[in-house]
């Protein structure tokens, strides 16, 4: 069986552990709904966030929601110039038969920016 890979990103306002915990959660379950993913075939998720957010792990959000079996890495992105601020990526490794065109990205809030491609008019974006 393939690893797709299942990626998404949302922002924040504020540098808080609950806003973090919050944007997370919704993220992550907006993926998992979005490609009706059951959490026992992700190989693991790897979740990074800009500089300016170091308040809470992401990662503390998927273990609140039982993700206690998922392997998890955590990180910072890179600091490049005119990067998006306040941002929480996620890379979903998931063990599935489905094509990689048949994966929905998902991209909420100010990180619909990142992916144009993707984004409609809603609040969260999918492919």
């Amino acid at each position: 069986m393939p690893v797709r890979g299942v990626r998404g990103a949302t922002t924040v306002s504020r540098n808080t552990r609950d806003e973090i915990l919050e944007a997370t959660r919704e993220l992550l379950t907006m993926m998992i709904e979005a490609n009706e993913i059951d959490t026992c075939d992700l190989a693991s998720a790897w979740l990074t966030t800009t500089p300016d957010v170091y308040a809470e792990f992401p990662a503390v959000a998927a273990r609140l929601m039982g993700w206690t079996s998922v392997p998890l890495m955590q990180s910072h992105e890179m600091s490049v110039p005119g990067m998006l601020p306040m941002c929480i990526r996620v890379l979903l490794h998931w063990n599935t038969d489905r094509g990689q065109h048949d994966i929905r990205h998902i991209y909420l809030r100010e990180a619909a920016r990142l992916r144009p491609d993707l984004s409609s008019s809603s609040p969260a974006t999918a492919r």
